[in-house]
């Protein structure tokens, strides 16, 4: 039976039953697919920005753009003799991918090409009839992209899941669990941004301005807001999983503060900081001028979030539910 590509049509219908958070089991059967096709679809052409985290979903329409340009790149060495020959000769010499793609870019032909793309043809349909994987300095079943490769499971490992985190921090019995987020502004802002915390239990928000989204940056930064608190006041912080959180066990050993994990894309498990990422929006649209943002102006919009009345609280405010939990602790 010959192999027929998902159509535009069965993409959007995936990305409506998704939103309705149906199962794979029945938007395969929804579709007339096999559910491993449908797993597949979701894994290989699902959007991820790592700048705008939480735009990262199945959409149809870009599921369907990055599937013809796949397409495409895998007919280009269908179409063009003279470029599969110079790389099925070079991979038989002994060349990985990456030296040939390199060599022909080097060599200032018109056709270019990646290394990625010859991977996906050495492991496609072409590449297995001809059996070129043997050539290769380093053979595996299946390819796998180079940024999917990465050890993720070992930058947030198991035991840090949101699912091991102690039930009496699920229920707010306890003070000093902390959660925390980036709030990400437009992209003329650059690598700015503003770091966001919230205290479970009070709900009181602690933002400060971030100039470097690296982890190392964030983490120092970090540390520097949270070390004045006395011990029991930081506990812990949940973060989703983020590549600005991937420094976590510098929290741990540098203030002896806890970090656990959200499933991947799944923000709202760390409920509280996304609300008040919310709430804070109100005087930090994504159009602000994050460099102009100093001390002082930070400071007004936490006293605002922090001097509101909370239902939750009995319309205590969030100050006050913290500076009683702080007198609780002497």
């Amino acid at each position: 039976m010959a192999h027929i590509e998902l159509n535009l049509r069965e993409r959007r219908r995936i990305e409506d039953m998704l939103n309705a958070k149906a199962s794979v089991r029945k938007i395969a059967e929804a579709i007339g697919r096999h559910r491993s096709t449908v797993y597949r679809e979701i894994k290989r052409n699902a959007f991820s920005d790592e700048e705008l985290p939480e735009l990262n979903g199945y959409y149809g329409m870009v599921a369907q753009k990055e599937a013809l340009a796949r397409r495409a790149r895998r007919r280009k060495l269908l179409r063009l003799e003279a470029l599969r020959q110079a790389i099925v000769d070079r991979l038989k010499a002994g060349w990985s991918p990456e030296q040939i793609a390199g060599r022909l870019g080097f060599e200032g032909l018109d056709a270019r090409i990646s290394h990625e793309t010859i991977y996906a043809w050495v492991y496609g349909p072409e590449g297995r009839a001809d059996g070129l994987a043997r050539h290769l300095p380093s053979r595996r079943k299946q390819r796998k992209p180079h940024h999917a490769r990465r050890p993720r499971g070992r930058v947030f490992p198991p035991e840090r899941s949101i699912h091991q985190r102690p039930d009496y921090v699920k229920s707010r019995e306890t003070f000093g669990e902390w959660e925390g987020d980036l709030m990400i502004f437009e992209r003329a802002t650059g690598k700015m941004n503003v770091a966001s915390l919230v205290e479970r239990k009070t709900r009181f928000a602690v933002l400060f301005r971030n100039n470097d989204r690296s982890t190392t940056h964030f983490m120092r930064r970090l540390m520097a807001v949270m070390e004045p608190l006395p011990q029991p006041a930081r506990q812990s912080i949940t973060f989703d999983r983020g590549i600005e959180f991937r420094d976590w066990r510098k929290l741990e050993a540098g203030i002896g503060t806890t970090a656990w994990f959200c499933d991947p894309q799944a923000p709202w498990q760390k409920g509280s900081v996304e609300n008040l990422n919310k709430r804070a929006r109100r005087w930090l649209p994504r159009d602000t001028p994050v460099a102009m943002l100093g001390e002082d102006a930070m400071k007004v919009v936490c006293d605002r979030l922090n001097g509101t009345p909370r239902k939750c609280l009995g319309w205590r405010t969030p100050l006050e539910a913290f500076r009683e939990e702080m007198r609780n602790l002497r």
